[in-house]
């Protein structure tokens, strides 16, 4: 790959991500994920800001000893405390970056730091100089550099390549920049640096307006060559720009010739352990990684995308780890989308009889606002649960205040009883280890997920799961008014896929 042609993903998911109210993670986490950011093939990992409490400063150094490939970052600002700490804590990495910077906009310099901007531009060289000692590779960040003025913006950049930086970071910290203005800044730059070839531009975008992702592209088209980025665009207040947009943008716009060394196939796995272990739910609309991101309801979209994918996807579902695209059926779904669902659920229906379930379909969709595959299945004509291998007979579960859940479940597999009793966190936890008694697999949930149907007390409860086994992952869907019998007729769902008669 020619380096002009390498767009390097720097990731700060575990720095500048997790300074989200409520979504700090522990060193454990910050493995586990730092672990999965290398999988993914990210070029840099922000591991932290050491000086900032003990917690961070282990972060970096334990990371930093379980990553090989990715340079471990440590944040400082231009203080050579700072500095000192974060070298002591990437004292194990096998490839170290000190991150160092100040402030450069008027609004820094004047009431942040009650400065001068000569006063400022000596302190980011010293800075420079002083990690200089520490590591050879050494990134400055003109801190809101999207608010600060060009021609003094390009002194400091200037100044810092020449004390020695190797990556100069030009952050619209706010989010304040229209695109058009951030690209034309790093333009500025190249046309007015003196040595600017001797380093590489980064970009740091926020999306307090909506246009983190646009800002960093623009970035990129004017010659940026890393992204600071995060997983689902975690961040401060409205986030940082989304690793996934960027590199997906780059993967599908291959006229621009610019490429990254992510595994995109991995990004859909990485994205749900960030959500995961940050308690932080991806928004269903969320692009490239959103639960609706490859979702079809229009008939037209649905028609057109089972002719051909291309008629309204730009991007193919596998690219990033997900087996297909998803059609959703609504009232607005036409013949093709409720005869290829059906398909895929093992049926197929004579055109006649078809057109009687779709008839069924429509006046069922005018009541709910998604039809599931329980749904489609008694339309059809077939009940999913009847033709199961291994069926419940009874569930008898007990919990409350200051009684330890337990739990009784009966089953039926192919004409033989088994019964068998458990206890659990909870009543689902303890039906659903009393199923596992009888069955003897090694099975791992995955995903479950409970939410309402109708309204009250009453509630209808609908179950997604996914239960992996042997290496593959099967998806199981129950709906039922009691929340633990849902949950055991989901998991009965998931292996019944896999339990052969």
């Amino acid at each position: 790959m020619n380096s002009k042609n390498k767009v390097y993903i720097f990731d700060t998911t575990l720095r500048d991500g997790e300074q989200v109210p409520g979504c700090q993670l522990n060193t454990v986490e910050k493995i586990q994920l730092a672990k999965a950011l290398e999988g993914l093939g990210v070029d840099v990992i922000e591991a932290g800001f050491p000086v900032s409490s003990p917690g961070d400063f282990n972060s970096v150094r334990e990371i930093s000893k379980a990553v090989t490939w990715p340079t471990i970052c440590a944040l400082t600002r231009a203080v050579e405390k700072d500095i000192d700490v974060a070298a002591d804590a990437l004292k194990y990495a096998k490839r170290k970056r000190i991150h160092t910077g100040i402030g450069t906009s008027d609004y820094h310099i004047r009431y942040k730091f009650n400065s001068n901007e000569e006063e400022i531009l000596e302190r980011a060289v010293h800075a420079v100089k002083y990690a200089k000692k520490y590591v050879e590779d050494v990134e400055f960040y003109a801190e809101d550099a999207g608010r600060t003025d060009n021609a003094y913006l390009a002194r400091v950049v200037e100044a810092v390549i020449k004390a020695g930086a190797t990556v100069v970071n030009i952050p619209d910290t706010t989010g304040y920049c229209l695109p058009g203005e951030y690209g034309a800044k790093i333009q500025y730059l190249f046309d007015h640096v003196d040595g600017i070839e001797n380093a590489i531009i980064s970009t740091h975008c926020h999306n307090d307006l909506g246009m983190a992702t646009a800002n960093t592209m623009a970035g990129i088209l004017h010659g940026a060559r890393q992204v600071e980025v995060t997983i689902n665009g975690v961040g401060e207040r409205a986030g940082n720009t989304a690793l996934e947009e960027i590199v997906m943008i780059l993967k599908a716009h291959k006229e621009l010739q610019l490429e990254t060394g992510i595994n995109t196939t991995k990004i859909h796995q990485v994205s749900r352990d960030v959500s995961s272990l940050m308690n932080m739910p991806v928004q269903p609309n969320k692009a490239i990684v959103g639960r609706n991101a490859f979702a079809h309801s229009s008939g037209i979209h649905q028609d057109g995308v089972l002719k051909n994918t291309l008629t309204y996807e730009i991007i193919d579902p596998k690219d990033i780890g997900l087996d297909n695209n998803s059609i959703v059926l609504t009232a607005r779904s036409g013949h093709a989308a409720l005869k290829h669902r059906l398909e895929v659920l093992g049926i197929k229906l004579t055109p006649e009889k078809l057109d009687q379930v779709y008839s069924e379909f429509l006046k069922l969709a005018d009541k709910k606002k998604e039809i599931n595959d329980d749904d489609i299945l008694v339309l059809a004509g077939a009940d999913r649960a009847e033709s199961h291998h291994i069926k419940l007979e009874y569930l008898q579960a007990t919990s409350g205040v200051g009684i330890h859940p337990i739990a009784s479940i009966g089953l039926d597999i192919a004409g033989e009883k088994f019964e068998a009793a458990a206890t659990g966190n909870g009543p689902v936890d303890a039906a659903i280890n009393a199923l596992r008694q009888i069955i003897r697999r090694d099975m791992v949930i995955k995903d479950f997920t409970i939410q309402n149907i109708t309204r009250g007390s009453n509630d209808a409860c609908k179950v997604h799961m996914q239960v992996e086994h042997e290496g593959r992952g099967y998806y199981g869907f129950a709906t039922n008014t009691d929340i633990v019998t849902a949950s055991v007729e989901c998991f009965l769902d998931c292996v019944n896929k896999f339990v052969r008669k």
